[in-house]
């Protein structure tokens, strides 16, 4: 098996369109995605215990988390279904239940708190015994983003592609055949590390991949001809939505110079986040935008890195002040952008800071609905928008004609 894996691992990584190349590495909406999604449980975890979570899924906290999983796309399309509230059904009971609602979200906050995987797995246990109707290892993907190295992600295609790599027959709904599969998993992982990675999210999508016949382990000759246009078509799809990224990718950086531009016009140290300094829009490269010495905040180092992964940040000349903070949001994340603003509010805001989403037109009434969550509208600095034909149209008149911050206000709207 050992051989036969490593080629197989070999061919899941030399495919630049497998989510390997397209999700796993070098994605940047993948490694803001984990701080977000942490403060996002943790506020699932405070209104489970101010009983301000609701009795229905749809405007709930943990609605916000898992649409912020959502957006890593590919592997985990469909991770919210398992969570919405079926009233006919009573499932999953962690709605109407308080007894329930609690002990989800001590089961919440002991898995964020939890130092070692033995913990976890308790914790699991614990839970599984309670047996909550229709509370199962869909859990597992949230597990995922808090601890990265000792909990794999989990759905319907991965374990398809586990029963097919490993032989085996494991079910989706219960708690023990994910452990099954998660030691199976880690073992593989353990002998395939060099290969693959210590985040089980590589050898996951590996699963992901063979579970969606979006790849073939050998050949493709015992397919019977439905089955190969089956699989030509998911290739297709998978082919354009890779286009579709690229192209959002490229709207993004464009997006990110305008307001680097504006910024430096300004008078302001404008700075990109941390991980795009290499990127460049029409032949200006970022890491020349944007000066190298970033400020040194009071803050913790998680916290302190998270804020370096802020798309736009707009500092006083030669200070550490932040006085604009901006996240360009393309067709799927502006909750995870939300979030992240909502993180530098409650880490570092003093009161001069204003904080803007930048967006797409198509996409302006879903940024003011979850601008208009009572959640957010409490924060200290409330979050404007400035959409993207704006921001294109007039930066040159704002860089021409601008002496301070407040001109952006001339673009931006509120809820």
């Amino acid at each position: 098996m050992n051989n036969d894996l490593s080629k197989i691992i070999t061919q899941y990584k030399t495919d630049t369109q497998s989510v390997f190349n397209t999700w796993f590495i070098d994605n940047d909406q993948r490694l803001k995605a984990f701080r977000t999604i942490r403060r996002g449980v943790l506020q699932v975890v405070e209104d489970i215990k101010n009983k301000t979570f609701p009795n229905d899924f749809k405007g709930s906290s943990l609605e916000f988390v898992l649409n912020c999983i959502a957006e890593q796309k590919q592997v985990f399309v469909g991770v919210s279904h398992p969570f919405y509230w079926k009233p006919k059904l009573r499932i999953p009971d962690i709605y109407e239940n308080q007894i329930n609602k609690t002990a989800f979200g001590q089961f919440l906050e002991n898995c964020i708190n939890a130092k070692s995987e033995e913990q976890i797995i308790k914790e699991i246990v614990r839970l599984d015994g309670l047996k909550i109707k229709g509370l199962g290892p869909a859990v597992g993907s949230i597990l995922y983003f808090l601890h990265p190295t000792l909990f794999p992600p989990f759905n319907t295609a991965i374990v398809n592609g586990f029963n097919t790599l490993f032989s085996d027959k494991k079910k989706l709904g219960s708690w023990s055949e994910y452990l099954k599969i998660r030691e199976i998993l880690i073992e593989t992982n353990q002998k395939h590390k060099a290969e693959l990675s210590n985040d089980l999210g590589a050898i996951a999508g590996l699963c992901f991949e063979i579970g969606t016949q979006k790849m073939l382990i050998g050949n493709d000759e015992y397919l019977s001809e439905e089955e190969r246009n089956k699989l030509e078509k998911s290739i297709e799809k998978r082919q354009k939505e890779i286009r579709e990224e690229k192209l959002e990718e490229n709207l993004h950086s464009e997006m990110q110079f305008h307001l680097l531009k504006i910024g430096q016009s300004l008078g302001y140290d404008a700075f990109v986040a941390s991980n795009d300094r290499s990127r460049s829009y029409d032949g200006k490269s970022f890491s020349f935008m944007s000066p190298d010495k970033f400020p040194t905040i009071d803050c913790d180092k998680d916290t302190a890195n998270t804020i370096k992964l802020i798309d736009v940040l707009w500092f006083d000349k030669g200070t550490n002040n932040v006085i604009c903070a901006f996240e360009v949001e393309k067709s799927t994340s502006i909750y995870s952008g939300i979030l992240r603003l909502t993180d530098l509010s409650y880490s570092i805001a003093d009161g001069d800071e204003i904080f803007y989403l930048v967006v797409p037109e198509s996409r302006e009434k879903d940024v003011v609905m979850q601008l208009s969550r009572p959640s957010i509208k409490q924060i200290k600095t409330p979050i404007k928008y400035i959409l993207f034909t704006e921001l294109r149209q007039n930066c040159d008149a704002l860089c021409r004609f601008g002496d301070s911050h407040r001109i952006m206000e001339k673009i931006s709207r509120t809820v």
